[in-house]
C-alpha cells in the first residue's frame, strides 16, 4: 500500500496539473478597444516582442529594456511571462475580477519580474492606456502531417470512389436493355392513362357531327350601328 505523499510533493503535483499545456493567446487593448490579437501554437517555445511588424509579437507602446524582448517562454512548469519594467500586472480566473497576482506565481530577480501563467487564468499587463492580456490558447495541439498509412487509406478510398461510376458503365444495362425498359415504362404509363380516362367516362367516343349541322349557319344575332362618339353618363 502506498503511503501518504509529502506536502511538497502534493504542491508540486498540483502546480504541474495547473500549468498551461497549449499555446498562448495575446490581446492588445487601447483603453476598452481591442487593437490587435495574436495566437501561438504549442510548437512555440519562446515569444519575443518588439515595436516592429516583423517581430514574433509586434508590440507598440510598452517600454522594453531591449529589442527584441523575451516576453514569454515555455518551462517545465508551463509558460513564464516576463514583465516589461514599467508594466503593471493583474490576474484573474474565470468568473472573477482582476486582482493582484498571488505571490506563489511571482518570480523576482534583480531588475526582472516574471509571472507563471496558470491554466484557466488571464494576466493583464498595463502601461498607460495600453493593456496586454495573456492567456492559454484554446488550441492544445497541432495536427501533424499525414503519415504513409493514412495516405494509403486515402488512396484506397479514392480508388473505390472513382471505381463506382466506372463499374456502373461496365456492369450497367446494355442499350437494348435500356430501350426495352423505356418501352415498358411508356406502356405502363399509357395503361394508367387509359384507366384514368375510363374512370372519368372519357373512353366513349362523342357523336359525330352530321352534314346538316355542318352546313347550318350560326346565328350571329342582329347588327347594331354604333356612332363614332358614344358616351355613357
Amino acid at each position: 500500500m502506498e503511503g501518504p505523499k509529502a506536502p511538497g510533493t502534493l504542491m508540486l503535483a498540483r502546480a504541474m496539473s495547473n500549468k498551461v499545456a497549449g499555446g498562448l493567446y495575446f490581446e492588445l487593448y487601447w483603453g476598452e478597444n481591442l487593437a490587435e490579437a495574436w495566437s501561438y501554437g504549442i510548437e512555440q517555445t519562446s515569444i519575443h516582442a518588439a515595436p516592429d511588424e516583423k517581430a514574433v509579437l509586434p508590440l507598440y507602446g510598452f517600454t522594453l529594456p531591449e529589442e527584441p524582448f523575451l516576453i514569454a517562454e515555455r518551462t517545465e512548469r508551463g509558460w513564464l511571462i516576463h514583465l516589461p519594467p514599467k508594466a503593471q500586472v493583474e490576474h484573474k480566473t474565470k468568473g472573477t475580477a482582476y486582482g493582484p497576482v498571488p505571490d506563489t506565481q511571482l518570480h523576482l530577480q534583480p531588475g526582472k519580474t516574471s509571472v507563471e501563467l496558470m491554466e484557466g487564468s488571464t494576466l493583464r499587463l498595463s502601461e498607460g492606456q495600453l493593456f496586454l492580456q495573456v492567456q492559454g490558447s484554446v488550441v492544445k495541439e497541432r495536427i501533424g502531417p499525414i503519415d504513409w498509412k493514412e495516405m494509403g487509406w486515402l488512396a484506397i478510398v479514392g480508388l473505390l470512389f472513382l471505381s463506382l461510376p466506372l463499374g456502373f458503365l461496365i456492369a450497367g444495362p446494355s442499350p437494348e436493355r435500356a430501350a426495352e425498359n423505356n418501352a415498358r415504362a411508356l406502356q405502363q404509363a399509357a395503361e394508367k392513362e387509359a384507366a384514368r380516362r375510363k374512370g372519368m367516362g372519357l373512353d366513349t367516343p362523342m357523336r359525330p357531327i352530321t352534314d346538316a349541322e355542318r352546313s347550318a349557319k350560326p346565328d350571329a344575332g342582329s347588327g347594331v350601328n354604333v356612332p363614332a362618339t358614344f358616351r355613357v353618363y
